[in-house]
């Protein structure tokens, strides 16, 4: 469990990370965003830089990234 917990914690959702992951998912900002439990427009500031996934939405991110196979490559 601490491995896991520190691949979560770890990693630094930005614009990009996050569009790629949706597309790698295949849904639409709005469906994700009713699967993270936020506005479609919070996950359309996401994928444009305005603001970044705090905490627990990096969290349930990387979660999802997990389950889906999705790669990311960490920040040095």
């Amino acid at each position: 469990m601490t491995a896991r917990r520190l691949a979560v914690d770890s990693i630094e959702w930005d614009a990009g990370k996050v569009r790629a992951l949706r597309e790698h998912l295949g849904l639409t900002q709005r469906q994700l965003a009713e699967e993270l439990g936020v506005r479609q427009q919070t996950i359309s500031e996401w994928e444009k830089g305005v603001y970044t996934p705090r905490r627990s939405s990096c969290t349930l991110l990387t979660m999802f990234a997990i389950e889906a196979g999705f790669v990311v490559k960490r920040e040095k």
